[in-house]
């Protein structure tokens, strides 16, 4: 049975073998989508933000080993995201320069044209649409893989990826020594009274704790640096090797051949 929780701290996810996108190179999955999103930004039509919303989703739905939250976020919050961004544009947009559409509503002095609403939800659904074509990277990539991918692939320095992940590491520890605090805390009676007045003494009285608990990490974490030559040398030897293969490649061109094919069918986006 596969695991579907989506920890980017873990070295691997471990999903079913058709859920591709995990299988592939983190830097390949930031690349693919990587030209559809700087154009999006381009883009002032409804088809083209509408089309790579679709596309996203079918990578994920197809290549993401996907649970109960995933389906939510992709179901519900990215559709709300764009339904809200699309009114409040819409609102926001100057009603001089659509006064020559046709008026949906009026309230008092003010006028909702359909200009506005075009305006407005082209310009969500592509804020709706970069953000679907992150998450293909976001929701199918480890922490871990990434940096062993940029110092592998890109050749970043081990110095400064290694130590940008060991970095990242602090914040799930963060979240278990916080929730060993509120324990200990709970079990001390420490957690009477309620409003918002109790609730921030409570916070306050996590700040000191955790923070000695982040030190006393981060001494362990120097240590256990220090022990491995950590620095020492200009190169490393890698125990994990994330490779870029040939399937990488493919998806790479494949994507960059569909998003090509997007943009030329739904041209003009109009840029003027």
């Amino acid at each position: 049975m596969s695991t579907t929780v989506l920890d980017p701290y873990l070295d691997r996810v471990d999903a079913a073998p058709w859920r591709f996108l995990h299988r592939l190179n983190p830097l390949a999955k930031i690349a693919a989508p990587v030209p559809a999103i700087v154009l999006l930004v381009f883009a002032r039509d409804l088809a083209t933000p509408l089309a790579f919303l679709a596309l996203a989703y079918l990578v994920l739905i197809v290549g993401v080993a996907a649970s109960a939250r995933l389906a939510m976020l992709l179901g519900l919050l990215v559709p709300g995201v764009a339904l809200v961004l699309g009114l409040g544009f819409s609102l926001w947009t100057d009603a001089d320069l659509v006064d020559t559409t046709a008026p949906v509503f009026s309230v008092g002095g003010y006028t909702l044209y359909s200009g506005a609403l075009l305006v407005g939800f082209a310009t969500g659904l592509r804020l709706a649409a970069i953000l679907a074509l992150s998450l293909i990277a976001g929701l199918s990539t480890t922490g871990p893989d990434l940096a062993r991918s940029l110092v592998q692939q890109l050749r970043v320095p081990y110095r400064v990826g290694y130590t940008a992940l060991a970095a990242f590491r602090f914040v799930p520890r963060f979240g278990y020594e916080l929730e060993i605090i509120r324990q200990a805390h709970r079990v001390r009676g420490a957690h009477r009274g309620r409003g918002p007045i109790a609730a921030l003494r409570r916070w306050f009285g996590y700040v000191v704790p955790l923070l000695a608990g982040a030190i006393r990490h981060a001494e362990r974490v120097a240590l256990a640096m220090d022990a491995r030559a950590f620095g020492a040398h200009r190169e490393r030897t890698e125990r994990h090797l994330v490779p870029f293969r040939a399937r990488d490649i493919v998806f790479v061109l494949a994507f960059w051949a569909v998003s090509a094919t997007l943009f030329t069918l739904l041209f003009p986006w109009g840029l003027g």
